[in-house]
């Protein structure tokens, strides 16, 4: 039977496991946000210069004596059409980005519910089941110790003391 120590230190193992897998996905996704923060920033600093260079033409044109003047709804659509073509690139790579990070969640979560099914798999005792229950009440009302049924039924003494425990036969 393998000894409560090693259990121990299993438990330990894969606990401290967690904690750095849980580390290293934080550190992850801190560099995806900061790269989404680097491509929001970009695309503010390329609004900018949109806007400055719209103010410098805007400043050009109202000192050229043109013929063909554009109203407003022209100047307006194509400061659109201009900021579009500007922020697709940058609205594509923040979809990505963002599916990226739904792809990753799902694997975080998938990782993890295997992980506390592992966990909940080493921390019950796979020898002691409702057949082995009965055997040792059964064994113990018939007044043999302890010692003896969990040699009989190759259980350890702990699990032997903890099933009668559940049963309150001691």
């Amino acid at each position: 039977m393998i000894p409560i120590e090693y259990i121990l230190i299993a438990i330990g193992a894969v606990i401290l496991y967690l904690i750095y897998y849980i580390f290293a996905k934080d550190a992850q996704l801190t560099r995806n946000i900061r790269a989404i923060a680097s491509a929001v920033e970009d695309s503010n600093r390329q609004i900018y210069m949109i806007e400055k260079k719209l103010y410098e033409l805007d400043k050009k044109s109202s000192t050229i004596d043109t013929k063909r003047v554009m109203n407003d709804d022209e100047i307006y659509d194509e400061i659109e059409r201009s900021v579009y073509d500007m922020l697709n690139p940058v609205l594509s790579n923040i979809r990505v980005i963002e599916q990226n990070l739904a792809d990753l969640s799902i694997a975080v979560d998938t990782r993890l519910s295997n992980l506390e099914g592992g966990i909940r798999q080493i921390s019950l005792p796979s020898s002691v089941h409702g057949n082995d229950d009965s055997k040792i009440t059964t064994l113990f009302k018939q007044g043999i110790d302890v010692d003896t049924i969990s040699k009989e039924l190759h259980l350890s003494k702990a699990e032997v003391e903890f099933v009668l425990k559940i049963n309150q036969l001691r």
